[in-house]
């Protein structure tokens, strides 16, 4: 089985205009289980990106709109007692969906943030001692506005580290734009368009991206990589051993898209920059966009793999 991507693009551009790549880096996540960080300026099509996702590819969708006085509650769910059996009923919350879109993410307050970490990492979450799983396959995509941003809580950097990736759409081209003009609001027409798979068949999906051979200079390439950055002055921190898993598995996603069975490094120089650098870059979008460009420098330094 081979992920049907031209016709996935294909629908996709119904809807949105010059963000194939974009959508194909998405696509890359989900398959791979990562959970994505879609950071931009209000008003560049965010969620209707996560809209589009969860209609194409057959992904129940629930959205949390992230606000100051949201509760983790609000998130998880809770427990009421029935007095009259004596027993606890669980009421669960927006994050039991296949797809939970966590709207302006860093909005919420850092208490209400950190009701996502167990179930980022973990697929399940734990309320008054019982744990439930989450629905298979889980993904959760946040948007959220740049820091600078009035209103806006920074994302702790153990929250970002369980994002896999971390893109912007950013503006459109002119051509691009008058396009989106001729077309108007098309969000509600959504819903219209054919799933490419149905949801069962994308976890067959995932499961042919695991499947993907791996070979030991690969892995070489992707430890230098992450050593590179460890002890480096221009980084607070190194990047994490979890850091090389999550880019590992984004790299075996984008080799099944180009239809190979074993991973190249340009399958990890694609994904390194949007893997990478909201673990490296401080706060602002501007120093995440550059350092997309001192990833691809760092990565030119390390010899490839024969």
């Amino acid at each position: 089985m081979s992920f049907p991507k031209n016709k996935f693009l294909e629908e996709a551009r119904k809807i949105l205009v010059g963000k194939e790549h974009e959508l194909e880096l998405a696509l890359v996540c989900l398959l791979s289980r990562g959970h994505l960080l879609i950071e931009d300026l209000p008003g560049m099509g965010k969620t209707t990106f996560v809209l589009l996702l969860s209609q194409l590819l057959d992904l129940p969708l629930k959205r949390i709109q992230f606000t100051n006085d949201l509760l983790p509650t609000d998130i998880l769910g809770f427990q009421t007692l029935d007095q009259d059996r004596k027993t606890f009923t669980f009421h669960p919350g927006p994050i039991f969906s296949e797809l939970v879109l966590a709207d302006e993410l860093n909005r919420g307050t850092p208490k209400t943030q950190s009701a996502l970490l167990q179930a980022m990492e973990e697929k399940q979450v734990t309320i008054d001692g019982v744990t439930h799983p989450l629905p298979e396959p889980f993904f959760m995509v946040a948007t959220q506005n740049p820091q600078e941003h009035s209103g806006t809580s920074p994302l702790p950097e153990s929250q970002l580290d369980r994002f896999m990736m971390c893109l912007q759409l950013g503006f459109p081209s002119k051509k691009d734009e008058m396009e989106i003009f001729r077309r108007g609001n098309l969000r509600d027409t959504i819903h219209k368009l054919p799933p490419v798979m149905a949801r069962q068949e994308f976890i067959q999906e995932q499961k042919q991206v695991d499947q993907l051979f791996v070979s030991d200079p690969i892995l070489a390439y992707i430890h230098d990589l992450l050593q590179i950055t460890r002890g480096n002055p221009k980084y607070p921190q190194g990047l994490s051993s979890r850091c090389g898993i999550l880019l590992l598995q984004a790299a075996k996603a984008r080799g099944y898209l180009q239809e190979r069975n074993f991973v190249i490094p340009e399958d990890v120089k694609y994904v390194a920059p949007y893997c990478l650098s909201h673990r490296l870059a401080n706060s602002t979008m501007t120093a995440k966009l550059s350092t997309h460009e001192n990833i691809l420098d760092l990565i030119n330094t390390i010899p490839i793999p024969e």
